[in-house]
């Protein structure tokens, strides 16, 4: 007989604060200075060669399984696997990627997903 390794269950509450958290450690936990943005971690470990942006990538993909925990419906879930993707694969491409992921904030799109089916329920 195989043992089933149990997750705790947490509150609705308790994974959006998870998720807040970790969007803005993602995507602007630092002040630019004299620019008046912020940026994050996606932006600046975005830069290191391969790694980085899969990095990320794994990391945007934690809020879609905290969406799907939430009751997401699979069209919300697809676009934010969408805006993943999209960061992943723009984000990778040298210098311009580094640019890109500066302006289009994949983890901070799903955040407002997120909060939009929060707002539903």
């Amino acid at each position: 007989m195989t043992a089933v390794l149990a997750l705790p269950r947490t509150s609705a509450l308790d994974a959006r604060a998870r998720i807040e958290r970790l969007e803005f450690l993602l995507e602007g936990a630092v002040r630019i200075p004299g620019l008046g943005t912020r940026i994050g971690a996606d932006a600046l470990i975005g830069l290191v060669p391969g790694v980085g942006d899969a990095a990320m990538a794994a990391m945007g993909l934690y809020l879609v399984w905290e969406a799907r925990n939430l009751g997401a419906s699979r069209m919300t879930l697809l676009r934010m696997l969408a805006n993943v993707g999209i960061d992943a694969a723009l984000g990778s491409v040298p210098v311009a990627g580094d640019v890109f992921d500066f302006f289009f904030r994949s983890n901070s799109r799903n955040l407002k997903l997120i909060r939009r089916l929060a707002a539903q329920a």
